[in-house]
């Protein structure tokens, strides 16, 4: 269904891949993963017809509908949220757009009115022949959590994560035969996210995918692309599969490497010590031929780095870790949070989960005094607590001029410099990278940052609000290893099943109107937990 031939993106003098001959075969839903800055959305831009490549070609059968989850929240801010999904139609949405006005406006006398009225009920048959359009955008819309009393509603009366919700029911509308999705799970709660994977696990033609929730690419996809080497390998199987592979084929790379290297040595050594020597000189050349045909493609540096995440706590927490008693929270008339009561014990691990605006980030901000206080009620904090914080805006306050080394130290003046650096150098910046300016690093450089400073800390009790927004899968696996293994307490907002998977042992749901579900037990204790009440 889609090829390339020898696709190569250049910028510059840095070469993000090159030659990429691949094959993507309908029925088969491709997972695309490399590290930040490998290409990734590049490539889906790419061969998605968004952007050119330096060279190669994209051939796509002949026929195909193509479609491309939307990055833009505010495309469509004057169309009704029905409208902007059947406009993931263009041709079906023009036609039954000019049909509606010719209705209103036509002269029905006019022969060239009726004809073109025929030539547009021609066309709405072909796009949807079960004449069945506004039902599928009813059910679609519903599924995402909009019910039909606001299907009219202008798009720019939703909130940023409702018009992503939007634009991912317009890509899917049309079934297309080719569908391309750059992180369809942003902004998507974890039911919400779970809708997903079942609408795309139906789809019956190619797909490639991009997304950073290793249980999303485990549940829904067929291959997996690994864009590294400045190329892209294809694996049958899912992301599991692929990290088996992968570590396998890492341990015969060192090895190769190791061994190549070594000859590279002995060759170079030779010719060194025997080039001059007239007795010698043939052998030397014939050892400098052999270093030249010397395959050294093994030696290649793979762009994947695995981050090392380790949180100690500097104080042993007491009997008391924290309590909210009688807590309220409205934001005019919205009401958040009435009267909640929540107690953390000494060792919980919370995920904290529930529907985009339900008031996770709230609670955070509450409980962290982060410019946000509680109406009435009482939040209180153990006396040998020392909390560390990550907030969801995390790039939006990592900035100024000064080094990452700079920032970092501005947090503990006392702090040894070489424990300030192992923190960066944990997070991948290695010595040369912690001179940098603040002010030119990347969002997911910022996020490993604020982790960097959590690890200097040594809090004991982490709070943690969307931590994996901006982070790769090495280092969200990376992440939920370290909270597992963290002998404090945590409470983290997240969607990503795999990090909850990874370290909570109790499960505390915000329900919309500010309802709690408070859950002592794993996410998958949970999931049966809930399922068991909805069955009765």
């Amino acid at each position: 269904m889609l090829q390339t031939k020898d696709l190569t993106k250049r910028f510059g003098g840095r070469v993000l891949f090159e030659n990429v001959n691949i094959k993507l075969d309908a029925g088969k839903r491709y997972g695309l993963i490399g590290a930040n800055g490998a290409g990734k959305s590049t490539f889906l831009k790419i061969v998605s017809g968004q952007e050119e490549p330096t060279s190669g070609e994209i051939m796509i059968g002949s026929g195909l509908k193509v479609g491309v989850l939307g990055q833009n929240q505010y495309a469509f801010e004057n169309f009704t949220i029905a409208d902007a999904v059947l406009y993931g139609n263009k041709r079906l949405y023009d036609a039954i757009k000019e049909k509606e006005k010719l209705y209103m406006e036509g002269n029905f006398e006019d022969d060239k009115v009726n004809e073109r009225l025929g030539e547009l009920e021609m066309v709405c048959v072909e796009e949807d022949p079960m004449y069945e359009y506004d039902v599928r955008i009813k059910k679609i819309l519903e599924e995402l959590g909009f019910p039909e009393s606001q299907h009219q509603d202008l798009m720019s009366s939703l909130p940023s994560a409702d018009k992503f919700k939007v634009l991912l029911a317009q890509v899917l509308f049309p079934k297309p035969d080719i569908l391309f999705l750059d992180e369809p799970t942003n902004n998507l709660d974890i039911h919400g996210i779970a809708w997903l994977e079942e609408q795309l696990k139906r789809h019956e033609g190619t797909m490639i995918v991009i997304s950073h929730d290793r249980h999303f690419l485990n549940s829904v996809v067929t291959h997996i692309l690994d864009l590294d080497f400045k190329t892209i390998r294809e694996f049958t199987g899912n992301y599991d599969d692929w990290y088996i592979a992968s570590n396998l084929l890492q341990k015969q790379r060192e090895i190769d490497r190791a061994k190549k290297l070594k000859e590279k040595e002995q060759l170079e050594s030779f010719i060194r010590r025997f080039s001059a020597n007239a007795s010698k000189a043939k052998q030397a050349t014939s050892r400098q031929k052999q270093l030249e045909k010397l395959d050294l493609s093994a030696l290649q540096t793979s762009t994947r780095r695995d981050p090392s995440i380790v949180f100690k706590k500097r104080r042993e927490l007491g009997k008391e870790a924290l309590e909210l008693q009688n807590v309220s929270k409205r934001f005019g008339d919205h009401v958040v949070f009435e009267n909640l009561d929540l107690k953390f014990d000494p060792g919980d691990k919370v995920a904290l989960i529930g529907p985009n605006g339900a008031g996770k980030t709230t609670l955070c901000k509450m409980i962290m005094n982060d410019d946000l206080k509680p109406d009435g009620g009482e939040i209180r904090w153990g006396a040998t607590v020392e909390p560390s914080y990550f907030p969801q805006d995390t790039t939006d306050r990592i900035e100024g001029s000064e080094t990452l080394y700079e920032w970092l130290r501005s947090f503990d003046r006392d702090a040894d410099i070489a424990e300030i650096r192992n923190c960066l150098g944990r997070m991948l910046f290695s010595g040369e990278e912690q001179e940098k300016s603040i002010e030119k690093i990347s969002g997911g450089e910022k996020h490993r940052m604020m982790l960097s400073k959590m690890m200097l800390e040594q809090g004991n009790f982490l709070v943690l609000d969307e931590p994996t927004n901006h982070l790769d899968l090495e280092a969200i696996i990376a992440l939920g290893e370290a909270l597992y293994n963290f002998d404090g307490n945590v409470i983290c907002v997240t969607h990503d099943r795999e990090l909850i998977d990874a370290f909570a042992n109790r499960i505390i749901e915000i329900k919309p109107g500010g309802d709690i579900v408070d859950f002592k037990g794993n996410y998958e204790e949970y999931a049966d937990y809930i399922g068991e009440k909805a069955a009765v």
